[in-house]
């Protein structure tokens, strides 16, 4: 999987938010959201974050593995993970159906997708 991904950098920006009141989270309109014993972690568009008066002091970029990831597939989160960690780059993946999703401070954006496209690259030298 790692030498058939093709990572894509989403020109918006995220925000992860976590959600307590029901009546918020019913006007957000998350990308992703995961409920949690302390609430609904939303992960929501800085636009919608902003309408909903929600703050995060840690915007977020997101880079998609273009490659079809199965979801019993091993090391693909793992791999790309380790990569970002050993350039000191904090990684949130987010495992989809289709795709893996990594999240990454806005600021590390465009230096992680060159991590992740050497990555890929590496692997299809291997």
């Amino acid at each position: 999987m790692i030498r058939g991904m093709a990572p894509v950098l989403d020109p918006s920006t995220w925000h992860f938010c976590l959600v307590a009141d029901p009546e918020i989270a019913a006007r957000a309109s998350p990308l992703a959201m995961f409920q949690e014993d302390e609430g609904l972690s939303l992960i929501l568009s800085e636009e919608d974050a902003e309408a909903l008066g929600l703050s995060s002091d840690l915007p977020m970029a997101r880079i998609t593995l273009t490659v079809h990831s199965a979801l019993d597939g091993v090391g693909l989160t793992a791999a790309v993970a380790t990569a970002l960690a050993d350039a000191g780059i904090a990684c949130n993946m987010v495992a989809a159906f289709h795709h893996d999703h990594a999240f990454v401070p806005l600021a590390d954006a465009p230096r992680a997708l060159a991590i992740l496209k050497a990555l890929a690259d590496a692997e299809g030298e291997a």
